[in-house]
């Protein structure tokens, strides 16, 4: 084992410890659905510490990328969105935390399952699978995978629709039958529209088609427009406006005892394209020396030792980037919270030997491996308020 290589002059790693670990049971994306039905008694829900008022129709509208700092610096673009702010988290006018990382397959797992990243086990955006010792895209599903193995337990979806509550989900028909949409969003009735006013006019329509009833609801061309353009462009700006109108459209048409919780999975950084920015990981030997796999992505990475490396890959990390990203151990990470409480067993190794969070405005990239990736404007992943904090804005009939 070698010895840390911080030699005692200058600033010191970041303490992992220091790190804002979301408000899992409390203020968390796996919170939201478990509080939002909690009046429809429904075994097996999990528990959670955040109360909503009641209501006999929810729907839940997840636009991905629409984080709450976003919101609050573009009130020309989303006025409607902007005035909802107020009623965030129970009228606190506070945002939710996403939970760790702050990526899609990971917030998707928690809004659906009612868990946090810990129990559910969709831990990034590509983690190992210790089965196979292959990195396994949570996202794309690559490659494959039992679902049922990978993530075993109930969807929210499913436990209400059991219970006899009318449910659904209204989204992409790209995404009837993906493997996440089985694992985090199954349960009721799928209805696949191609256009935002298709969905948001049938989200509407069976939330009053019964007297109990969860209908979620997804839009994901925000996120798009921010990896391929950056949240600083006018293409995004653009893709805000029509979310915004997207919102007070369905919101308008609410049926009587009604409740719609507007959130989103996580928000959007630009990150520069310059060597300070950017480290690449594909060029950079340091970083290398000692690792197996590069999971995760450019802000959130979970780094895979080869064996009986893994102290030297964090000491280096840390010696590398520690000043500008908490760089933690799997048992630190474990320790601090970051994913949850302590995870289960077949979620352990799923998680890095090594686990490196942007503090700062830069990202590990991997140009010669992870080409699409690298080239994204608008990154995401990290604990910091403009990834982590997300909204949930609430309007009633």
């Amino acid at each position: 084992m070698v010895q840390p290589l911080h030699s005692g002059y200058g600033p010191a790693p970041l303490d992992p410890r220091t790190a804002p670990v979301p408000a899992y049971g409390s203020g968390a994306l796996c919170d939201l659905i478990p509080a939002a039905v909690a009046g429809f008694g429904i075994p097996g829900m999990p528990a959670t510490g955040l109360a909503l008022a009641p209501a006999d129709r929810v729907c839940v509208f997840l636009v991905d990328g629409l984080g709450w700092e976003l919101i609050e610096a573009h009130p020309a673009e989303a006025p409607y969105l902007t005035s909802l702010l107020p009623t965030s988290l129970n009228g606190s006018g506070r945002p939710l935390t996403a939970g760790f990382p702050a990526t899609t397959a990971t917030s998707l797992g928690s809004v659906g399952t009612g868990l946090p990243p810990s129990a559910h086990g969709l831990a990034g955006y590509t983690t190992l699978n210790p089965a196979t010792g292959e990195l396994m895209n949570q996202l794309r599903w690559q490659p494959w995978t039992a679902p049922a193995v990978w993530q075993p337990h109930p969807t929210v979806f499913r436990l209400a629709d059991a219970a006899g509550i009318a449910t659904c989900q209204v989204s992409s028909p790209a995404f009837v039958n993906t493997p996440l949409t089985k694992v985090a969003l199954s349960g009721g009735t799928f209805h696949g529209r191609l256009t935002g006013e298709e969905r948001m006019d049938l989200a509407a329509e069976r939330l009053g088609a019964a007297d109990r009833t969860l209908v979620y609801t997804y839009y994901s061309e925000l996120d798009a427009m921010g990896h391929r353009h950056g949240v600083d462009s006018d293409a995004w700006r653009g893709q805000l406006m029509l979310v915004d109108r997207l919102a007070q459209r369905l919101a308008e048409q609410l049926p009587p005892r009604g409740v719609l919780y507007v959130t989103a999975d996580h928000g959007m950084i630009d990150i520069p394209f310059d060597e300070r920015s950017r480290i690449d990981f594909d060029e950079d030997w340091e970083l290398r020396a000692g690792v197996a796999l590069l999971g995760g992505e450019a802000r959130a990475r979970h780094v895979y030792a080869v064996p009986g490396a893994a102290d030297d890959v964090h000491a280096v990390w840390s010696e590398v980037l520690g000043e500008q990203m908490w760089v933690a151990s799997r048992a630190e990470a474990i320790e601090a919270g970051w994913f949850g409480p302590p995870p289960d067993e077949r979620v352990h190794g799923r998680i890095g030997d090594v686990v490196a969070v942007a503090r700062d405005d830069i990202a590990v990239v991997a140009t010669r491996t992870e080409v699409g990736e690298s080239k994204m404007v608008g990154l995401h992943g990290s604990m910091v308020p403009a990834e982590q904090l997300v909204p949930l804005l609430e309007v009633r009939s």
